[in-house]
């Protein structure tokens, strides 16, 4: 077991940390607790996730890189949602949705950690979001789990429980480049997902009801197949956001496989595992290609993949997607690991 804990940075006078995880077999993380972010994932000495060497970057982070995001991730149509006949009004901070838990949400709180005494590296962090934070009700302890294990594996837990009913819905958003954070586009990697069906966007970004097969268009990915020949397609689905950024039902129940990841360069297959129903493929579409990053590199349009598990968007405007509210005491837990071959 390693694990160091060194000085980031200030913030808000609050101290802020970097945590290295090492398993000592390839595999190694650094993590810092404001937002939970991971800042590098090294696999055989090759970063494979996008971001900042400056902390003050990350406070600015317009892409919520390798961030915790909650309480919900993705968008809330309108900024607003009922349970119970009670209608609760978020913050907008996407045109008038709200994106990814709000304005002030999980990636931009300092988190407090504890070092666990295990055989694999691992650190839990800690935190509160309170009643009516961002506008969703109760107050929620939340507790995020990271762990290199001996197989290299990053294996990222997540739980929370509520004093209210309330929304909850986890994920991280790492950008992935398996060639190398700094290396060029994905055109080249090679996905395969666990899904046969999709949900298209409005031009908001935002599911409007449909499920549909993915089968004979740019989203069938049921066979491993090169990015390019998705996100270069004339599909009004893709073309309209420039690339992916839309939900994949994931098939079957349980803790199973739901992606596959290769690079054409290194070699380097990251394989997905998960309990969530479905997965936010996002191909990077919006990137800052003016802005200085890790290594002093430029990254282009294209340059990493997100895959977020999570529940279905927009979800509590459709009873036929997975719901994504817990009651009262219920205790939510879920789990998504990438493992690296």
């Amino acid at each position: 077991m390693y694990v160091k804990k060194t000085l980031l940075g200030i913030s808000g006078k609050k101290e802020v940390f970097l945590y290295t995880l090492d398993n000592k077999k390839g595999l190694k993380a650094e993590i810092i607790n404001y937002g939970g972010i991971i800042k590098r994932l090294e696999y055989k000495d090759i970063d494979v996730v996008l971001g900042f060497d400056n902390f003050n970057d990350y406070l600015d982070n317009y892409g919520y890189f390798g961030a915790i995001i909650g309480r919900n991730s993705n968008r809330i149509e309108d900024s607003r949602f009922t349970i119970d006949s009670t209608e609760y009004k978020l913050n907008a901070n996407d045109k008038n949705n709200n994106l990814h838990g709000g304005i002030l949400s999980f990636d931009k709180k300092i988190w407090d950690v504890k070092i666990l005494n295990s055989n694999e590296p691992a650190i839990t962090l800690f935190g509160i979001s309170y009643d009516n934070e961002e506008g969703f009700p109760g107050t929620v302890k939340v507790n995020v789990t990271y762990t290199l294990t001996s197989y290299n594996s990053l294996k990222i837990s997540y739980h929370a429980i509520s004093d209210k009913d309330t929304v909850i819905n986890l994920t991280n958003h790492s950008y992935f480049n398996l060639n190398g954070h700094n290396s060029g586009d994905v055109y080249s990697h090679k996905l395969w997902l666990n899904s046969l069906f999709y949900t298209p966007n409005s031009k908001e970004c935002l599911p409007y009801g449909e499920i549909l097969s993915v089968k004979d268009t740019p989203f069938d990915f049921t066979k491993e197949k090169e990015l390019n020949l998705s996100i270069k397609s004339q599909d009004k689905q893709i073309s309209m956001f420039g690339g992916l950024d839309h939900n994949f039902a994931l098939f079957g129940r349980g803790y199973r496989k739901c992606a596959a990841l290769t690079g054409d360069i290194t070699g380097i297959k990251m394989n997905m595992y998960t309990d969530r129903p479905a997965v936010q493929v996002y191909t990077a579409n919006h990137i800052k290609t003016d802005r200085v990053y890790k290594d002093k590199s430029r990254y282009k349009v294209h340059g990493g993949i997100c895959l977020e598990t999570q529940a279905f968007p927009n979800n509590l405007k459709f009873s036929h997607f997975p719901y994504s509210v817990i009651k009262k005491g219920e205790v939510y837990e879920t789990k998504t690991e990438y493992k690296f071959i």
